[in-house]
């Protein structure tokens, strides 16, 4: 579709201005991936598109469950046409088993421990930093978010995450983690929005680690070479395939 101006840029995604509509901007997706704080960085032809038809399958059905996101229309494999947002520098995780950075945070803790209800941690985006947990206190103290906004972002955040995890489970799959961001719109709504695609959780089959279907098999090779990002490829379009049967 057409769009306007660049509005902004990140490792993933470019932002452009609406055509024609100064509430609403143009989500692209780039087919880029990355991790460690992209100090690794490849590209896969065709995630951008896969990452896109997943994110706009999510935010679809977290739509149709009454939680608002920033998604209006999605026209094309990845591009989505969203509400215009400012976001806030955070990402809100929730956990339903233990594993990963978690486990560092809270030793003692055993690898695949249910977490019931799921707690919701806060991280500042900060890549220079390695993006540090922050106190649900802090966030208020520095302006980043009121008082009230981040009570909101802990009971959508739960929503959004039971909503997922219904329906990943109906497919037999375990939801292990979710990351997701929350953005203010036009009108200081706050909604949730940027991506929640195959970089934004862990999936286990049948909760089966050694099966796991997202970034993580990303993160965790030895050596990039073509052969393991085709097997990437491969993991995030068996995901949107996964997704479209949500609408």
């Amino acid at each position: 579709m057409h769009v306007g101006l660049k509005l902004a840029e990140g490792k993933t995604k470019i932002i452009y201005a609406h055509p024609s509509d100064a509430a609403l901007a143009v989500m692209v997706q780039k087919d880029s991936i990355s991790a460690g704080d992209g100090a690794r960085r490849n590209t896969i032809v065709g995630k951008g598109a896969l990452s896109g038809r997943t994110a706009a399958n999510v935010f679809a059905l977290l739509n149709r469950n009454g939680i608002a996101t920033h998604l209006v229309d999605a026209p094309e494999p990845g591009t989505m046409v969203v509400r215009r947002c400012t976001m806030i520098p955070l990402e809100v995780v929730m956990r339903r088993l233990a594993t990963g950075s978690f486990l560092k945070r809270n030793p003692g803790t055993a690898e695949g421990a249910r977490c019931d209800p799921p707690p919701v941690e806060f991280f500042l985006k900060d890549d220079a930093r390695h993006d540090p947990q922050i106190s649900e206190t802090a966030i208020a103290a520095q302006g980043i978010a009121s008082a009230a906004e981040v009570e909101q972002m802990i009971a959508d955040g739960r929503r959004v995450f039971a909503t997922l995890e219904a329906a990943w489970a109906a497919q037999d799959v375990t939801l292990v983690d979710l990351k997701i961001e929350f953005g203010r719109d036009a009108s200081g709504t706050l909604i949730v929005a940027d991506m929640i695609d195959n970089d934004s959780w862990r999936l286990w089959p049948g909760g089966q680690k050694d099966r796991m279907l997202d970034k993580q098999v990303y993160r965790n090779m030895q050596q990039v070479d073509a052969a393991g990002l085709a097997q990437v490829r491969d993991l995030y379009a068996t995901v949107a395939g996964l997704t479209d049967g949500w609408k």
